[in-house]
């Protein structure tokens, strides 16, 4: 299967903030490692989750591969083309084959435009030589696709007078109306109801069908993962720690994180609903080692070989791990 979208090591650091006793340092400068050499690929039509806790660095990636920003170091690979260091016209041409659905539907949205002059946005900046009745035509037809009906009354109306979920729906519209070939959502449900979440996560998937656009999905949570993704990649302080399949990863995790990611998902069945789940991790409010494997300070199978750094192998078909659990010396 082909890789729309490669990310090949990249790395950003960002300074820390000095303090007044900075003089103390001897003019040493610290770093917060964003991402510290993350590798992973998006097969083309697919839908790939990257998940990881606040602050993991998924965010960070999703910038980087929307050239919001620059890595310090490392590639970025577009349809076999280098996009890390695109400029003009060749970086105004991956945008428009690349769209972003942000996290906040409720400060992505122009609270004084309409929603059909919201989604013409990006048609007017792309595509400056349609005819009005074209654009009219294509909003029109992409709120029918995200379930914004009758779409011509749905056109009329400013965010305000939107739901959450109506909003998201208004957002994912405006990503979709220039038929990108990648669409990356940032916990895009993250800030709706939980009543309206699986509606909008199914519209993401059945579009990714239709539309055969490839979705690059990123969040926290690991019960969403499993209903709209194909395959899922873990992310630790900045490393993919597991990769592969979704229905792999999920039903048999062997790094320790994402086993206590699993373990903190809430208990489904009424029955055990009172029973304490035991979270395989230590010292939870433990920083991520400097050196060696990421997780160490929290890992409770931790060893004195994890203190030299681990690689993404594979353990067995379409699953990857960063982990010396699994050596076979």
């Amino acid at each position: 299967m082909r890789n729309i979208l490669e990310v090949q090591d990249v790395k950003k650091y960002f300074p820390l903030k000095t303090s007044v006793f900075s003089f103390m340092n001897r003019g040493k400068k610290y770093y917060k490692k964003a991402l510290d050499g993350v590798s992973l690929h998006i097969p083309e039509g697919r839908v790939s989750i990257l998940v990881g806790e606040s602050g993991s660095g998924k965010t960070t990636l999703a910038r980087i591969i929307l050239r919001a920003i620059d890595p310090d170091s490392g590639s970025i690979i577009f349809n076999g083309s280098d996009i890390t260091r695109k400029t003009g016209k060749e970086l105004r041409n991956f945008r428009k084959q690349a769209q972003m659905i942000h996290q906040d539907p409720y400060s992505s949205l122009d609270p004084l435009m309409k929603v059909f002059d919201i989604i013409k946005e990006p048609i007017d900046i792309f595509y400056k030589d349609y005819s009005n009745e074209e654009r009219i035509k294509k909003i029109l037809a992409v709120l029918d696709d995200v379930n914004l009906k009758p779409s011509a009354v749905f056109a009329e109306k400013y965010p305000h007078m939107l739901s959450g979920g109506e909003r998201q729906r208004v957002a994912i519209a405006r990503s979709l109306v220039i038929e990108p070939k990648l669409i990356i959502a940032d916990e895009p449900v993250s800030m709706l109801d939980v009543s309206i979440r699986g509606q909008i996560l199914q519209i993401v998937k059945q579009l990714s069908v239709t539309r055969k656009i490839t979705v690059f999905y990123i969040t926290h949570d690991l019960t969403t993962s499993r209903d709209i993704g194909d395959e899922i990649s873990v992310m630790y302080a900045g490393k993919i720690v597991e990769s592969g399949s979704i229905d792999r990863v999920l039903s048999n995790p062997l790094h320790p994180y994402t086993q206590a990611l699993l373990d903190a998902i809430s208990e489904p069945k009424f029955e055990n609903i009172d029973k304490e789940k035991v979270i395989r991790i230590k010292n939870f409010d433990s920083a991520p080692a400097e050196s060696g494997c990421k997780f160490f300070n929290r890992c409770p199978y931790s060893m004195e070989i994890c203190k030299k750094e681990p690689q993404l192998e594979s353990k067995e078909q379409n699953h990857n791990v960063s982990c010396f659990l699994y050596d076979k010396e």
